[in-house]
């Protein structure tokens, strides 16, 4: 599992290890893991071109450090200096004994044209609120050259601890970040400025609780329901679903689809469009009673393409199992019978949706995801799924939020949500809570999508017949 911390649990970490340590030795160590991270991405130092961009904080050290043992190795380096009178002593005594230069920001348009590599040593990971005006324009500059771009712990001008972007900030090939993942290069849009990512241990001592976790191959294998040998279909459990209209029976096909797919031994159907979830899913069991006579299920699943139907919603929300909220249903359910449940909800609104929720504008969702996922979880009681370019799951007061590291732009098409939904209500009928469901769901989704699409157009339906092989790829080991 990856984890992320903020940034006063790993500033606390750092002075905790640094009291233990000689005076300069963590700095020592960020150093080494940055410069070797570097010679990597040159393949050929000897005779590189390297610029480095330091600010006035312990992030502009380490890059003077790393460029010092760059310069040892016959590279060229050139820093440029944007606090010179609060530069780190240490650092720049080092890379100037070892053959490296200082030259003024004037004199950086030129250099940055003819670089192999840039060292983005900005800002430090307490920076707020976007570049500062004299250096921004070497942000932008570093973007145009050409060079390989490399960020120093995070990319300068993106936040920490919440992965907003509030100005120009660093755009990086590669950040080579120490001790932990910070929020930040987990969660868009900072994540899309990271690029790759490379952690570098230093040796620091975290608290067991961080404040972002993704979940990996092995973490997912874990939640996902095996039948045993004396399962059979209603042991493996039953999901409701609830979906489509006459306008849009697509949907109730597609959150169908996802549903078989998701580990549950049967699939009920309630709802208008029957004659096509049959016509395409004969295995399904269809009923035209409504939720409260379709039989017994473990989970439901409520929304997508009802239109208008407030009392199947009601009638869904009334069922103590648990029950995955999505699409129309989001816009229908009355809060108070949310909050009201005692069974586990799991509401999943992709931004527009919870923007709604909130009342707040669009792009202040997608601008502030973490805020925004936590906020509707706490307000709904609810675990929440918030879909989007990040998909990030919280449980009311509860941390870590988990931050599903699979997917693919191709994923934005329509009905694609709807697959998610079945798949995610179908884990919820196998008995995996609200988060572990909602969780598993997003991770097999957005790897099938991957799977699916392989750098071409796919729609919804592809990407639910490449659930199974995403399962297997996760459960092969």
């Amino acid at each position: 599992m990856r984890t992320a911390y903020c940034v006063d649990t790993v500033r606390t970490a750092e002075r905790e290890l640094m009291a233990r340590l000689p005076e300069g030795a963590l700095m020592q160590r960020a150093a080494a893991g940055l410069a070797a991270a570097c010679a990597e991405l040159l393949g050929r130092v000897y005779g590189s071109r390297v610029v480095l961009l330091v600010g006035s904080g312990d992030n502009g050290g380490d890059a003077l450090y790393a460029g010092a043992r760059l310069a040892r190795r016959g590279a060229g380096v050139s820093a440029v200096l944007l606090a010179p009178e609060r530069t780190h002593p240490g650092g720049l005594a080092a890379l100037l004994r070892a053959g490296g230069r200082t030259v003024p920001a004037s004199a950086a348009a030129g250099l940055l044209r003819r670089a192999d590599l840039v060292v983005d040593g900005i800002v430090g990971i307490g920076g707020r609120g976007g570049l500062r005006e004299d250096a921004a324009p070497l942000a932008a500059l570093a973007a145009g050259s050409g060079a390989a771009v490399v960020a120093v712990d995070l990319p300068s001008g993106v936040e920490a601890d919440t992965g907003e972007v509030r100005g120009a900030a660093v755009r990086a090939d590669l950040t080579v970040t120490f001790g932990t993942h910070k929020p930040g290069l987990l969660i868009d849009p900072a994540r899309e400025y990271a690029g790759s990512v490379r952690l570098v241990g230093i040796g620091l001592e975290l608290p067991a609780e961080p404040e972002l976790e993704a979940l990996q191959h092995a973490d997912v294998a874990a939640l996902l329901p095996v039948p045993g040998a004396e399962s059979d279909k209603y042991r493996r459990g039953v999901v409701g679903v609830a979906a489509g209209s006459a306008r849009y029976p697509g949907a109730a096909v597609l959150a169908v689809a996802g549903a078989l797919r998701g580990g549950a031994g049967a699939v009920r159907y309630v709802g208008p469009a029957a004659e096509a979830v049959i016509a395409r899913f004969p295995e399904t069991l269809v009923s035209d009673q409504g939720p409260a006579h379709a039989g017994r299920v473990q989970a439901w699943v409520v929304g997508p393409g009802v239109g208008d139907d407030a009392a199947t919603v009601a009638e869904v929300l009334a069922a103590d199992v648990p029950v995955l909220i999505d699409a129309d249903a989001l816009r229908l359910a009355e809060p108070g019978a949310v909050r009201g449940r005692r069974a586990p909800t799991l509401m999943t609104p992709h931004a527009g949706e919870a923007a709604a929720l909130l009342g707040v504008a669009r792009e202040g969702v997608e601008a502030g995801r973490l805020a925004a996922v936590r906020e509707l979880a706490g307000r709904y009681r609810a675990t929440v799924l918030l879909k989007g370019s990040t998909t990030l799951v919280a449980d009311p007061g509860r941390r870590p939020v988990r931050v599903n590291p699979t997917g693919t732009s191709w994923l934005a098409t329509a009905g694609s949500g709807d697959v998610l939904s079945g798949l995610a209500g179908s884990l919820l009928a196998a008995g995996l809570s609200a988060s572990d469901a909602g969780s598993a769901g997003a991770y097999l989704h957005g790897l099938a999508g991957r799977l699916a699409a392989r750098g071409a157009p796919v729609g919804a339906h592809d990407v639910a017949e490449a659930v199974a092989r995403a399962w297997r790829e996760v459960t092969r080991g």
